[in-house]
């Protein structure tokens, strides 16, 4: 039986020490007008190795023919070769026998690199956000231009620099073309969204081999969601909107439990952590649960926000990276964080009077790429450092510098003057950032949409 290469995928989510999540979609294929049963196959071996059993999960068609193969039992740092694809059965996944009689002629191999078991161990980061898929001729056509980024990072994962993760921090897609062409409704619309984007060569090379992580932004749904929703729009777009993203961004993140070798189905909320080497990670969702009209504006709901406060004083003494979609202090707008001044002040207090260190703020929205600290006169032992990657592609016109703010004080309503300092440049291209992250502080490095250097800088965290 022939293995069928992916539809969109594989794509390696969520990796431990011991684990990997690793997703696929398959092809419709109807049968007296159903679809047949579809199961995703998966074989794997330590690099050099033998293959061990094929393992399987269903595709499923309430999720427009997606799964996620688990796979436990993993050497730590170990570097693993897998082929994966999928296949017809009416046999249910659990009892699928097929060993002996695959054929995995079509579908390519790729590699993966477990996570670190050691908890003080360096991770080296990409970071952006922003991709536009730029429609032409009418929709019928889509602009690559943006998957040449990730051909550049491609290109940096094959050289001497070892690369642990993805991380993309909002606007996967752009699910309302900018406002100009019909904005996408229906959960098929948001689908095809990703289907498009996820399946572009230089792209689904990456993410095959290099573990990523997603959080959304305002255009898996709409441009600044929710300040313009209508009443409709949440009982319409936005469920089609979240369905997919859950679809194609959460799945194979480990928001997922995991029972009996396979993934259950999603806490009520769209938020998770991770830990990989020196970093613990919280990735923030900063659109779905904003309150705009309530008598205190809320970026997050008390439930996350909680949590946040609980992750960062757990006292691990690793380095705590905050993936937030949108700026925290870098930008004046009210959308971002600058607009909700409580809930921002209740994590620069929180920080402060604990005495947390080690504080890696990442996001990006803007379009462009800085970096630098927060630091608290007279408490000399406060210091948050941010990094905003820029877009991946946008087509259109950047912002300036004077656009941001990146020296003096924030707005807060403490009595607690925190200062922006030690700004690097700001690059208003499109780009991509590399970080090297370990417990003493973090290398920033932006490279080019085509892997120039642009600049580098160094942030300590004490």
């Amino acid at each position: 039986m022939k293995v069928e290469p992916f539809s969109v995928g594989p794509i390696v989510g969520a990796t431990t020490h011991e684990s990997v999540r690793i997703f696929g979609r398959g092809e419709h294929e109807p049968d007296r007008g159903r679809p047949r049963r579809l199961h995703a196959v998966l074989r794997l071996r330590p690099m050099g190795g033998q293959f061990g059993r094929p393992r399987y999960t269903k595709l499923n068609p309430n999720f427009d023919m997606t799964g996620v193969i688990v796979l436990s039992g993993l050497h730590a740092d170990t570097l693993y070769e897998y082929q994966a694809g999928f296949v017809f059965s009416d046999v249910a996944s659990r009892d699928i026998d097929l060993a002996g009689v695959l054929d995995w002629s079509q579908v390519k191999p790729h590699t993966f690199r477990s996570g670190a078991r050691d908890d003080g161990e360096a991770r080296n980061l990409v970071v952006g956000s922003c991709r536009y898929l730029l429609r032409l001729f009418g929709g019928s056509w889509f602009d690559d231009r943006g998957d040449k980024t990730f051909r550049s990072i491609g290109k940096q994962l094959g050289q001497r620099r070892r690369l642990h993760a993805l991380l993309m921090v909002g606007d996967q897609i752009y699910a309302d073309d900018l406002n100009v062409l019909a904005p996408d409704q229906a959960i098929d619309e948001f689908n095809r969204r990703y289907q498009i984007v996820f399946s572009q060569e230089h792209v689904r090379t990456l993410m095959a081999s290099l573990p990523t992580y997603m959080t959304l932004d305002d255009h898996e749904i709409e441009d600044n969601w929710p300040a313009k929703a209508s009443l409709s729009d949440y009982v319409t777009k936005f469920p089609a909107a979240i369905h997919a993203y859950q679809t194609y961004q959460l799945s194979h993140s480990p928001l997922h439990p995991v029972a009996d070798g396979r993934i259950t189905a999603p806490p009520d909320h769209l938020w998770y952590t991770h830990r990989d080497g020196c970093c613990d990670f919280f990735f923030m969702d900063t659109r779905t649960e904003r309150d705009l009209d309530g008598p205190v504006r809320e970026m997050v709901s008390e439930e996350q926000l909680v949590s946040l406060l609980d992750w960062l004083a757990d006292g691990s003494g690793r380095v705590k990276v905050v993936a937030t979609s949108v700026p925290f202090w870098e930008s004046e707008s009210d959308d971002k964080w600058h607009g909700f001044p409580e809930q921002r002040d209740r994590i620069l207090e929180h920080i402060r009077e604990r005495g947390i260190q080690r504080v890696l703020i990442l996001s990006g929205d803007v379009h462009a790429s800085m970096s630098s600290e927060l630091r608290a006169p007279g408490h000399p032992g406060f210091k948050i450092v941010s990094v905003v990657g820029a877009a991946f592609f946008w087509p259109y016109p950047h912002p300036f510098k004077r656009s941001f703010h990146l020296a003096g004080p924030i707005q807060t309503n403490t009595g607690i003057r925190y200062r922006v300092r030690n700004a690097s440049e700001v690059r208003s291209t499109d780009n991509f950032t590399i970080l090297r992250v370990d417990r003493e502080g973090v290398r920033v490095q932006v490279r080019s949409r085509k892997g120039a250097l642009l600049g580098s800088k160094r942030h300590r965290f004490a």
